[in-house]
This record gives C-alpha cells, sequence and structure tokens, in this order.
C-alpha cells in the first residue's frame, strides 16, 4: 500500500481527492466518470453557493460546443454515485440557476489525508477515457468497460471476436429462415470524438455521427433500429460504460470512434462493440484528404453499415451505384458547401433544445445554410420545422409563421421529395393549421415509409393519432419513438400527455414526475404535473409550482392556473380578479387567447369558453387540434356549440 497525500474535501461518508480524482465511502472507492467527477468538484468546491449551468459547463467542458443535456445527464451520474434518492441530500436544483451543493463541506491537507490504496488509484486511472492518452498511431479505439482492467492477447481477441461473429451470423440466419418473426437488433452510434485539439472541429465529428446513423438506418430497418441522434449526444464529452450505455438505451450493439484532422487529411477510426461482453467485431481506419468533405463523410459510412451488415448476416451488400444513392434521413451530404452543411448541424442543435431562444437561433442557422445554398433541401426542412414549433408553441402569430412553415416545407419537397423530415413538417402544418387530418396522416405516413428510423416522425404521428382518439394506434407509435430515441424528454412528455388524454392522471404525473427528477427545468414536464395535479385537486402542489413559475418571469401563465385553482376551490371572487387582469392582455399577444381558455374552461363561463374556440377557429389556431380528448374541454361537450366546432375541424360526428 503507497500512501499519497492531497487536499481531501469531506462530506457525510464520502471524501473526494482531486490529486487522485477518486470518490471514496467509507475507505472504499466510488466509479465515477472524468466529467462526473469534475462536476462533483465544482459543486464541493463551491459548497453552498448556487453554481450556474452555464458556470459549471465552462468549468467542465472549457471552449467547447456542448447540449446542456451533457451536463443534465452528468449531474444524474453524480446523483447516481452518491446514492441520492428523492430527497436531494447533497445536490439541490435551484429552478432556472443552476445547482447547489448542500452538505457542509471540511478540507483536509498534508498529513491528515488519508492512505489511498495502489489498487484504487489503479482503478481511478482506468476510469480516465483512453482518448486523452492515445496517439494517432493507435489505429482501434479501446472499447470501454465497467470492470477491472485488463489486457487480452492479440491472437485470443481476434478469435473471440470471430466467434461472436460466427454465432451472430448463425443466429441472424435461423431467426430469417424460422417461422418465427425476425429479432430486431437494436445499435447505437456513439459521438465520435474529435480529436483535432480544436474544439471548433466539434461539428464535423457530429456531422460524421449524423451521416452514420442515416447510412446505418438504412441498411434493413425492419430487423435494425438505429438509436436517435438526441439520445447519443448525452454521452458527448461524458462517456460511460459500455453496459451503461447498453442498459440506457436498450442496444446490444454500439459503434465508437474518433476523428483527427488537419489542414489538408483526416483520419478517421471506428469500431463495432457487442455491449454484453464489451467484445470488439471488428475496427476500421479511414486515411483521406479533405478535398470533399461531404462525401468522404456518405463514404466512410457506406463502408462501415456493409462492414455491419456483413457481421450480422454473412454477406456482403451490392454496392450503391454511385454516391448519392442511398436515401438518408437526415441531412444527406449533398450540399454544395460543407458550410451550408455546418450551419445546418448548428440549427438542429438549437432547434432540439425547444426553448424559445432555441428556435430562433436554429431560424437563423437554418436560413444562413439556404443563403449559403440555395438548393439545399435539408435546411428547408429545417426551417419548416421551426417556424411549425414556435406557431404552436405560440412563439409569435400563427397566420404568419405557419404560412412560413408550408413554404419551406414545400420548397423542401420541391428540392428532395424523399425528404422524411420535409413531409413530417408538412404533416404537422396540415393537423395543426389546416384542419387536414386525411393529409396530414398522408404525410406521416409518408415520412415513416421513407425513413423507419426517424424517431421524431413516429413521435408526431402518436400525437395526431391522440388527437382523435385512436390510443391504442397512438401508444403504438409513441413506442416506437422511444426505442428509437429512449432518452429523448420531449417524446418521453408527449407520450405521458397522451397517458393524461386516457384520463390516467395518476400514471401521467408519475411519467412527468420522472423526468423532472432528470431535469427540473424541463417546462413541458412542469406544465403536464400542473395539469394532471389540477385534475386530481392537488392543489397544494400546483400552487408550488406555480410560485416557482412566477419566480422566473412566467406570470400569465401562472395566473391562469391560479384563477382555475381559485374557481376549483370556491373562491370565484379571487378568480375573477385574475380573469380580468388576463383579459386587459393586448389582443396580439400570441398566447392571449390560450391563457384565456385555460381559465374559462375551467371556471364554468361555458359562452365565454365557446367564444374564444370559436375565435381559435377562425385564426386557425392549433389550440382546436387536441379539443376531441384533452380533459381541459371536458365541461364543454354536452353543448351543441362545441359539437357543430368539433364538426367543423373534422373531429365531429
Amino acid at each position: 500500500m503507497s500512501s499519497l497525500t492531497s487536499n481531501l474535501y469531506r462530506f457525510g461518508e464520502f471524501s473526494l481527492d482531486p490529486q487522485t480524482r477518486l470518490l471514496k465511502r467509507a475507505g472504499a472507492a466510488v466509479s465515477l466518470t472524468p466529467k462526473a467527477f469534475e462536476v462533483l468538484l465544482v459543486l464541493v468546491r463551491n459548497g453552498g453557493r448556487i453554481v450556474s449551468k452555464e458556470e459549471l459547463m465552462n468549468a467542465v467542458w472549457p471552449n467547447s460546443f456542448v447540449e446542456e443535456s451533457n451536463l443534465t445527464q452528468t449531474i444524474f451520474m453524480v446523483r447516481k454515485a452518491l446514492e441520492e434518492t428523492g430527497d436531494r441530500r447533497y445536490i439541490g436544483n435551484v429552478q432556472g440557476q443552476g445547482y447547489r451543493f448542500l452538505v457542509p463541506v471540511t478540507e483536509t491537507s498534508g498529513a491528515e489525508a488519508e492512505e489511498i490504496p495502489t489498487s484504487a488509484v489503479e482503478a481511478a486511472a482506468f476510469e480516465t477515457p483512453a482518448v486523452e492518452t492515445r496517439t494517432i498511431a493507435e489505429v482501434q479505439p479501446r472499447p470501454r468497460t465497467s470492470g477491472t482492467r485488463f489486457w487480452r492477447p492479440v491472437v485470443a481477441a481476434c478469435a473471440l471476436a470471430l466467434l461472436i461473429v460466427v454465432s451472430g451470423v448463425g443466429l441472424w440466419r435461423s431467426r430469417r429462415a424460422s417461422a418465427e418473426p425476425p429479432m430486431k437488433i437494436m445499435l447505437a452510434v456513439l459521438p465520435f470524438e474529435n480529436f483535432t485539439g480544436d474544439a471548433g472541429q466539434d461539428y464535423f465529428s457530429d456531422g460524421l455521427t449524423e451521416e452514420m446513423i442515416s447510412q446505418l438506418g438504412n441498411l434493413d430497418p425492419a430487423h435494425l433500429g438505429v438509436i436517435a441522434r438526441t439520445s447519443i449526444m448525452r454521452y458527448k464529452h461524458s462517456p460511460a460504460p459500455i453496459p451503461q450505455i447498453g442498459k440506457d438505451l436498450g442496444v446490444q450493439y454500439v459503434i465508437e470512434g474518433s476523428v483527427r484532422r488537419d489542414s489538408e487529411r483526416v483520419r478517421i477510426t471506428a469500431q463495432l462493440i457487442l455491449v454484453h461482453d464489451q467484445s470488439r467485431l471488428w475496427a476500421r481506419e479511414y486515411d483521406r484528404d479533405l478535398s470533399h468533405l461531404l462525401q468522404l463523410q456518405e463514404e466512410i459510412a457506406r463502408e462501415v453499415a456493409n462492414e455491419l451488415e456483413f457481421s450480422l448476416s454473412g454477406r456482403r451488400p451490392i454496392e450503391a451505384a454511385g454516391a448519392g444513392t442511398v436515401a438518408t434521413a437526415g441531412a444527406k451530404a449533398d450540399a454544395n458547401s460543407y458550410d451550408a452543411y455546418d450551419s445546418y448541424l448548428k440549427g438542429r442543435y438549437f432547434w432540439n433544445k425547444r426553448t424559445a431562444d432555441g428556435f430562433r437561433q436554429a431560424a437563423d442557422y437554418f436560413q444562413k445554410a439556404i443563403d449559403k445554398d440555395a438548393n439545399y433541401g435539408p435546411a428547408y426542412a429545417g426551417l419548416a420545422d421551426t417556424f411549425s414549433l414556435m406557431s404552436t408553441w405560440y412563439l409569435g402569430p400563427q397566420q404568419e409563421l405557419m404560412p412560413r412553415a408550408r413554404t419551406a416545407a414545400l420548397r423542401a419537397l420541391e428540392l428532395d421529395e424523399g425528404l422524411a423530415e420535409a413531409h413530417a413538417s408538412l404533416a404537422l402544418i396540415k393537423e395543426n393549421y389546416e384542419y387536414d387530418w386525411a393529409g396530414a396522416e398522408k404525410e406521416f405516413r409518408r415520412a415513416i415509409q421513407l425513413n423507419p428510423q426517424y424517431a421524431t416522425g413516429h413521435q408526431w404521428y402518436a400525437e395526431f393519432l391522440a388527437w382523435q382518439g385512436r390510443f391504442s394506434e397512438a401508444f403504438a407509435e409513441s413506442e416506437r419513438a422511444r426505442q428509437l430515441d429512449p432518452l429523448s424528454l420531449i417524446i418521453a412528455s408527449d407520450h405521458a400527455s397522451i397517458v393524461y388524454y386516457t384520463r390516467q392522471f395518476a400514471a401521467a404525473r408519475k411519467e412527468y414526475a420522472s423526468m423532472l427528477e432528470l431535469d427540473p427545468d424541463f417546462g413541458h414536464a412542469g406544465s403536464g404535473m400542473v395539469a394532471c395535479d389540477l385534475q386530481l385537486g392537488r392543489y397544494d402542489d400546483v400552487r408550488e409550482v406555480l410560485n416557482r413559475w412566477t419566480q422566473h418571469g412566467e406570470k400569465t401563465w401562472s395566473m391562469a392556473w391560479e384563477a382555475a385553482v381559485d374557481f376549483r376551490l370556491g373562491h370565484p371572487d379571487e378568480a375573477r380578479v385574475i380573469v380580468q387582469k388576463l383579459e386587459r392582455l393586448p389582443a396580439s399577444e400570441a398566447d392571449r387567447t390560450a391563457l384565456l381558455l385555460t381559465v374559462y374552461s375551467r371556471t364554468g363561463d361555458i359562452d365565454r369558453a365557446i367564444d374564444l374556440l370559436n375565435q381559435a377557429y377562425a385564426d386557425h389556431s392549433n389550440m382546436l387540434a387536441t379539443i376531441k380528448v384533452d380533459p381541459i374541454y371536458d365541461p364543454l361537450r354536452n353543448d351543441a356549440r362545441f359539437k357543430d366546432l368539433l364538426r367543423r375541424i373534422g373531429l365531429g360526428e
């Protein structure tokens, strides 16, 4: 046993050693990924003080363009290591601000520091990613493992990999030859590591990852499922052990790799790993010049796809006749300018944030992509998605945003009829703005036909089916979306909404609560919880949430829900005072009608609620899309005027 001394931070049963990068509990080492350790260290050193999300991300991922979901996932991993339960003993979340370490911390140094066993130091070294110490000569990326570090002889590794491939081929063939339904294999393409040393090059590695997902998704959708980008990007800059990734995502295989480039050449490594024992089935290196970046990405992705199909099915696929003939679901590498593709990727990054600022920045980047390449279809599809969601989120006048979304979607399809995203965008417009349910279903089906792996397409189609009361079909589509994108909070939220529409309020509330465990600032889950609590009569819980909303500037929606609570509690005078304030909002406010409808549909003023619904119909508002199933409208369902409105928008008998 060797004795290493350093400053130690002690709290509760734990000690944290910055020098050896060890977290220990009662003398035993606790496994933490490097980024999780760094997040915990920042919080501990700032014990009692609110550390903003921006401050944490700058400290842990300096000079990197990373998604906030990386921080959320890393906080979750830290809490798991500390064995936190719902009581939040160690790490508190201050909604809209950041995180705070809650327990007292003492610091010791020198001789007071505890002895660290050599074996524990080795265990900590194992947790440090291999990518930080590898050289470019190391062709094959090393798989992440969760047990004790060990080295396998090369011959043994090759023999094992060969045995696994042969076994896999036999299983694949036997399944296809039998009368049983074919086995669905799930695969995750982990974010390719950027080894250039320049965080500004992340978009090249991200682009390769996205193109790989698209190419592999077109291999055999009936038998191979590929996890969507939004779920796998949780693991960017925050590596987790392969078994944990397999469990989180429900996959049997993962692909991981790295990218290193200079001014003229790029070197890319990739390997296919079997999850259950982390064995490497194959590994490849690609060393090319940078004269045609987009073609290079598609070429490499196709080669990897061919290797994967051979590994799983035992046959070599016939090469596509020339670049660009393989339909891709995402940003197909057909832009005339890499700058256009780069702007498109940035647009999708901000679009996936699902925030007001995120949508605005996404629109800017999609427009930049179009300015750089006016014939780049995916950028128009992205613009259509952005304007559509801005409209349904009341971030601007619907009669202005939806026509702009429709123009962009039609332009995307004019350039490339095979763009699944554009068909899904057009379906969203038809259901939310035109009330063309048959047309929307046709477009959703076309999108899914073109790309069965498009998780968002399944998500939106599930929502469409639920709004018509076709719940069994809706749940089936929602499950497909969740399988393809298991860590997506917005997909989970939409699934909970379907549960809510079926009047299973307690079950829906439980699902929303699980989302808020992962991200307490996730607004969709917060709103869903309020709606469930109101239906369940949990008025104190509603007021607690509304108080937090008010503190963070969301006053108008808080007022609307507060009025509904007052009415339910038998305080109509208090409710009327709030309603009068809402009535004085400018008519130009995009969400004014929705706010007032939230109040009047729950306070018994049926005449005013019907008037507002008719106004929404005149405005082509998406509020009417849910009226057949949303419990908010239950007090109005026996009114003849409400039934007439249902018929006019195509949802009545």
